[in-house]
């Protein structure tokens, strides 16, 4: 494709950023999408509600194991902050993480698709809702399971890297994390006499210390918890509080590991209500699974890389952040790789990012390749 149709994958790319959605309300999205490719292509997008699919299937593929590629479609609750023509409209939402990037990347790779020859298998392109909470995946990858699929890929854009470079790791790429909330319930009491009332405050200083006890990093371990909120109190000096809360993020580099942070945890406070004559609820919140990618579809996504001629680098340790591509992987062979946005660009979440439209090319290319080689399975 010449630069004219790069120009407009970009534009695609732009309309989309400047209507960012949140999780789950993603219709926007969805309407851009199979607007673009009734109109560029004779691919039909089937809407599931939620989501889309795409299925391409070259004439004699029919019987021959599919191939399914993942583009995720939710923006932030992150204010717009810097100057773009193509700025969101939404106010408090925006594509700060590159959402907007992937969808146009595999957009790109289906126009690209529908003309090569040298694709002899089924195809499937999902358009996936609610990565940012962990919701979307599940059903998508249950579904394409149940279609045959035996081979899944999506890319992330990665800053901190060489522009264009292409990363991906065997094994666990991307760690399980799960947000906890733990509240506290006493009785208020007058500052004066905080012996008549029973304040959380002890019980959330304690669940801190039992966060930081989890932490295995020190043993070579990706095991954390990340205090994201307490609250406590009014700042009245006049009144001792009788509610609380206190909230994390636990993240490990397995499945079982987090399930074992969050027992703990969970008995923690279970202890100490009972302890300061406190009750206890717990709500869990955004869970994801380890993304831990096959090493032959690894390998796959480097030798695609090796033919199209693109650098590539090493990611010697996991991307910190939580993916729901896990999800994929639990149920097919598969590998989320990494296109670098630049050495100095902003990372995702950062308020300063947007995503580098010169990258592409590169990530709807190796969807392309990916899909050009023999099934691994």
């Amino acid at each position: 494709m010449d630069d004219a149709f790069w120009d407009e994958i970009a534009t695609f790319r732009h309309d989309l950023h400047a209507h960012p959605e949140l999780s789950g309300r993603e219709v926007g999205a969805k309407r851009r999408i199979q607007d673009f490719l009734s109109s560029h292509t004779s691919l039909a997008a089937e809407d599931y509600g939620s989501w889309l699919s795409v299925r391409f299937c070259p004439e004699g593929a029919e019987g021959v194991a599919p191939i399914a590629f993942r583009a995720d479609m939710d923006a932030l609750p992150i204010d717009e902050t810097i100057s773009l023509p193509y700025g969101s409209t939404v106010p408090g939402v925006a594509h700060k993480c590159g959402h907007d990037g992937h969808m146009a990347a595999l957009v790109a790779a289906a126009c690209l698709m529908e003309h090569d020859a040298a694709i002899r298998r089924p195809v499937y392109l999902v358009f996936q809702p609610a990565e940012e909470t962990g919701e979307g995946g599940h059903a998508c990858a249950a579904w394409l399971a149940s279609q045959g699929v035996r081979e899944v890929y999506a890319f992330h854009n990665l800053s901190g890297h060489e522009e264009g470079a292409v990363m991906v790791r065997e094994g666990m790429t991307q760690p399980a994390s799960c947000g906890l909330t733990f509240a506290f319930e006493g009785n208020a009491a007058h500052a004066g006499t905080p012996e008549l009332g029973t304040n959380p405050a002890p019980v959330l200083a304690r669940m801190q210390l039992a966060a930081e006890k989890l932490d295995k990093s020190k043993e070579g371990k990706l095991q954390f918890a990340t205090t994201v909120g307490m609250t406590l109190g009014s700042h009245d000096f006049g009144i001792s509080p009788g509610r609380g809360k206190i909230s994390f993020t636990l993240r490990a580099g397995e499945d079982e590991g987090l399930a074992r942070m969050e027992e703990e945890l969970g008995k923690e406070a279970h202890e100490l209500a009972e302890r300061f004559g406190l009750s206890a609820s717990r709500e869990k919140r955004d869970p994801f699974p380890a993304t831990v990618n096959d090493w032959r579809a690894a390998e796959k996504v480097r030798a695609s890389a090796r033919e199209l001629g693109f650098v590539q680098e090493k990611l010697p340790e996991p991307w910190r952040p939580s993916e729901d591509f896990g999800w994929y992987t639990k149920l097919t062979c598969g590998a989320l790789f990494y296109v670098g946005n630049g050495e100095t660009w902003p990372a995702p979440h950062d308020p300063a990012y947007d995503f580098n439209d010169r990258i592409l090319p590169v990530a709807a290319g190796m969807f392309v390749k990916l899909a050009e080689g023999m099934p691994l399975l």
